[in-house]
């Protein structure tokens, strides 16, 4: 399985092609960590579509779960897409445990990811996964930043032994990726990015140095962030697009490196969003829109 659009393609860790955009399963079981469940058919409509728009890239975690734990994301694409089609990337992440209740909180402790990455294997119906990032919380260390080392080389550890192809880091910081990086390589990068919040961006350039991948979660502000401004509405209205696609495509425009992964629980939006795939922001537009 290969993306249906070569020019919007990138080799993730060097040998696995894939889609610039994406999808990120956490809306799948519910709006949210505290929301209802989800209707289960509805997500492996939204999943079947979307590797029929030829999406190759899905962005998922064990702990992407209703609130009750009745539907599960990995659940769900298991359903959907089990046995998997060569080509098809799945990407996860470890770090944050489920709280009783609803939500998660981060753990800080090594040995607690194995199981974390065997819940993701067993979910998905995997003997190894992909891409695991992991995911950092708060808690600042005497030199000013948490230290990863631990856990990742607990994550490289456990690629050694074959159960991961790639490691990723999900909200750090520049220091952070030079720690991590000085253990094993890192193929992606996964922060709070996206055309009105673009504070990682020294990290992105970091990234775009090292070829490696730079793949914003909430690419289009997560429901937290309205995206519609005067300038964006503007070049939406160029293109006769929507204000989603075009922040999609400034995503793409920014660097070689960023890979989009919006989450979705409706096809309408789902295919909006890879229509975005062929929106080619001008220099006026890219201009306008910084």
């Amino acid at each position: 399985m290969t993306p249906t659009n070569a020019k919007n393609t990138f080799r993730l860790g060097g040998d696995l092609p894939v889609g610039r955009i994406g999808f990120g399963a956490m809306r799948l079981a519910a709006n949210g960590f505290t929301g209802p469940a989800r209707e289960p058919e509805a997500g492996i409509a939204v999943l079947r579509r979307a590797v029929e728009l030829g999406v190759n890239h899905i962005d998922t975690a064990a702990f992407y779960a209703s609130q009750d734990s009745s539907v599960r994301a990995n659940d769900l694409i298991r359903e959907a897409l089990h046995p998997y089609l060569d080509g098809l990337m799945i990407a996860t992440k470890v770090g944050p445990e489920v709280v009783p209740g609803g939500g998660v909180r981060m753990t800080k402790d090594p040995q607690a990811l194995r199981a974390m990455v065997e819940d993701n294997l067993s979910g998905l119906g995997l003997d190894a996964l992909d891409l695991v990032y992991l995911r950092v919380g708060g808690g600042m260390g005497p030199d000013g930043e948490e230290s990863v080392a631990a856990r990742f080389e607990a994550l490289e550890a456990m690629r050694q032994e074959g159960l991961i192809r790639h490691l990723g880091l999900s909200n750090i910081t520049p220091v952070h990726l030079a720690e991590a990086q000085a253990i094993a390589t890192v193929a992606a990068v996964q922060n709070h990015f996206h055309a009105a919040q673009r504070d990682d961006l020294d990290l992105l350039h970091a990234c775009e140095a090292a070829g490696i991948a730079f793949v914003p979660y909430f690419p289009l502000g997560g429901g937290m962030t309205d995206l519609g401004g005067e300038l964006i509405t503007q070049v939406a209205q160029r293109h006769e697009a929507t204000i989603p696609q075009i922040a999609l495509a400034w995503l793409l425009a920014t660097s070689p490196v960023t890979l989009a992964i919006p989450g979705t629980g409706s096809i309408a939006h789902l295919e909006e969003n890879m229509a975005a795939a062929d929106i080619h922001l001008t220099d006026d537009d890219l201009a306008q829109l910084a």
